[in-house]
């Protein structure tokens, strides 16, 4: 090995990217913790516009990394981007913690900067994310990416520490309540604004190291301007630009506004999910039609998309974290942590928590399965851990079946909750990275990391969809008590409600019929909890019977 290899066999780049990519999930993970708050406790949006707005960010954030994979394979380079995607972030941040200095003076502004925010970041995240992904795997020299699924796990718990850290400063500063339970609405720009110092932090950490670590096996630098990469980093005989045709552009083009239009005329998706999912699928086909593909590489893409497809229902069901289980948290959860009344925010904390205690653990299982030839594949792997969060949900769901409108749950099943999906997402998440790693081309790393993204996006954007339909919690049913309404007989209509008092519920944010999903009304905890286990639970089971296909067309890689 090289002097730039670690002892244990990683070169150190792998923590310049680990260090830099930590920081830049603080940053991320802790505005995200705050968000859904911030929005229904000071902007005075109702939970289901929140859950909605959640979801298409999120969802956006995965989308623009094909438009900065495209701008780092074409134009500036991977490093480039990932500067100036870090940037952007960081004053998306301030712009955020803008917003929450003046809510209270000037409400409508402070929409104004909390859209303009949360533009900035998503873009600043399209530049960022799939630049430092596609750079993880150019440090191993060919021999060695049997490697890039331990490389990808440890890249991994660099990303959960830093998830970590942020859910875990940022609500402790940003998510205040006093003795009485009563939320400082004010407090949220700290959290913001320590959000926006981590993002600076990482972005400064990869431009001072990354000359001297962020190399390749022989020591020159990687991710530069596209015209001075070196061509030994590509396989024998393998090309080294894309080769899309007018016809094949023109074609993506008039595919994209059809499937957008499908999406938002037939299904009843939203202009924004149309568009992420319309997107993804146009990206897709695109790359399919380059005429340099070989068949070997185009089975391979295949696989990529494959998986990516069965992804969508994974973060479909994880993303609830910072929506619909926060919402939970806050209404109708018993947060006594150790004789400590834990914010409602920091509960998604235990994820970030519980990937950095497993990350190793897990990274050591696959080498040691690896050394007996008894690894499982890729797919294999993702579908266990669509199996997992199938069981957290199906768990949780009968611990909530008896609360009733009024019983709180004990914070000790959220946190096993999150224990089981830790597993699932280790299973999955940077299993899914490094196969992308391990299967595209190098003309498209880049690109197709983005299009990896785009199943990220498509099921958060599947998260908002979902995150809208949780019926009313124990707090609305005690606030409508309050107001002198039945709000259970409201519901199931045995109670006609006056035009008043459809006005005093609407005022204070409160349903007034029962959410549905795909024809099936949604009446209570159980059953909102039941539709993940259906989803992910069907799609695991799927996944797992085309391995054997999946193992065919991946030719020889695990």
């Amino acid at each position: 090995m090289s002097e730039i290899t670690a002892k244990k066999g990683h070169p150190k780049g792998l923590w310049v990217l680990f260090g830099t990519e930590m920081w830049e999930r603080f940053n991320f993970y802790g505005m995200r913790a705050l968000l859904t708050l911030f929005i229904v406790n000071s902007l005075l949006l109702k939970e289901e516009d929140a859950s909605i707005i959640y979801g298409g960010f999120l969802g956006l954030c995965y989308l623009t990394p094909m438009l900065g994979g495209f701008i780092a394979d074409r134009f500036l380079g991977n490093r480039n981007c990932i500067i100036l995607g870090g940037t952007l972030m960081a004053i998306g941040q301030l712009l955020l913690f803008s917003s929450a200095s003046i809510f209270s003076d000037n409400l409508e502004l402070a929409k104004i900067l909390m859209w303009s925010a949360l533009g900035i970041i998503i873009f600043g995240n399209g530049f960022f994310k799939p630049n430092i992904s596609s750079m993880v795997g150019s440090l191993y020299p060919k021999e060695e990416k049997s490697k890039l699924d331990t490389a990808f796990t440890i890249f991994y718990m660099g990303i959960n520490l830093g998830a970590f850290l942020g859910q875990l400063l940022c609500p402790l500063l940003g998510d205040v309540k006093d003795a009485g339970g009563i939320r400082d609405i004010h407090a949220f720009k700290w959290g913001f604004l320590a959000a926006s110092i981590a993002m600076l932090l990482g972005t400064l950490v990869f431009f001072f190291l990354k000359d001297k670590y962020v190399v390749n096996p022989a020591g020159r630098p990687i991710g530069g301007l596209p015209s001075k990469n070196d061509s030994s980093d590509f396989e024998e005989g393998e090309a080294q630009t894309a080769n899309f045709s007018t016809k094949s552009l023109l074609i993506a083009l008039v595919a994209f506004f059809a499937l957008g239009s499908f999406f938002y005329y037939v299904v009843g998706q939203n202009i924004i999910y149309s568009l992420i999912y319309g997107s993804g699928l146009t990206l897709a086909g695109l790359i399919l039609s380059d005429t340099s593909l070989t068949k070997i590489e185009r089975d391979r893409i295949l696989v990529i998309y494959i998986v990516s497809f069965f992804v969508i229902f994974f973060w479909a069901a994880f993303e609830q974290a910072g929506s619909s289980l926060t919402f939970i948290a806050d209404n109708q959860t018993d947060r006594n942590f150790f004789g400590w009344n834990m914010p409602p925010s920091m509960v998604q904390i235990f994820n970030g928590l519980f990937v950095v205690a497993f990350a190793v653990p897990f990274s050591i299982l696959w080498d040691k399965l690896r050394a007996k030839g008894k690894e499982p594949i890729s797919p294999v792997k993702q579908s266990i851990g669509l199996l997992l969060i199938a069981v957290s949900y199906f768990i949780i769901a009968y611990n909530v079946k008896d609360l009733g409108n009024n019983g709180l749950l004990a914070i000790k099943w959220l946190i096993l909750l999150y224990l089981i999906q830790t597993c699932a997402e280790l299973c999955l998440s940077p299993i899914g990275l490094s196969l992308v790693g391990k299967l595209s081309p190098k003309r498209f790393a880049s690109l197709l990391y983005g299009v990896f993204f785009l199943s990220n996006a498509s099921g958060y954007a599947l998260a908002g969809t979902l995150g809208s339909i949780l019926p009313a919690t124990g707090d609305k049913y005690e606030k409508a008590k309050n107001l002198g309404i039945d709000l259970q007989g409201v519901l199931d209509k045995t109670l006609t409600p006056t035009a008043e008092q459809l006005k005093v519920l609407a005022d204070n944010q409160i349903p007034v019929s029962y959410p549905s999903f795909a024809g099936f009304e949604i009446h209570n905890l159980f059953e909102f909890f039941m539709v993940f286990v259906v989803l992910c639970g069907i799609a695991s089971v799927i996944l797992f019977l085309l391995t054997p296909v999946l193992k065919k067309m991946m030719h020889g890689v695990k």
